[in-house]
């Protein structure tokens, strides 16, 4: 039903969508957020995992940049409802930032 799995819920697909048309620095403080969020919840990558993430072929707009790969992948690993709360935060962390200019 769904290509993408962040496609499942709204909020998130929105959030994602509203990240990749940021510019790169904006991209990376949410990535951080996402990041640092997901430690807060528990959720800890070993860098192997990212590491074997680039042996694959780079089909996603994030696959290209590390840092973003990253992130995604911490919010995917995700429970939903977290999902939906930190990608709540990114849109209106992102909102702030294009008022701010």
């Amino acid at each position: 039903m769904y290509k993408r799995w962040y496609d499942v819920d709204p909020t998130v697909s929105l959030a994602v969508s509203l990240m990749r048309n940021a510019n790169i620095l904006i991209q990376y403080k949410c990535a951080d957020l996402i990041v640092q969020k997901s430690k807060d919840n528990g959720i800890d990558l070993s860098e192997n995992i990212i590491t074997d993430a680039f042996t694959y072929v780079l089909r996603r707009w994030y696959d290209t940049d590390q840092k973003m790969a990253e992130a995604f992948e911490y919010l995917k690993l995700l429970p939903l409802d977290i999902q939906k709360e930190v990608s709540l935060e990114i849109i209106n962390f992102l909102q702030e930032a294009e008022t701010q200019g």
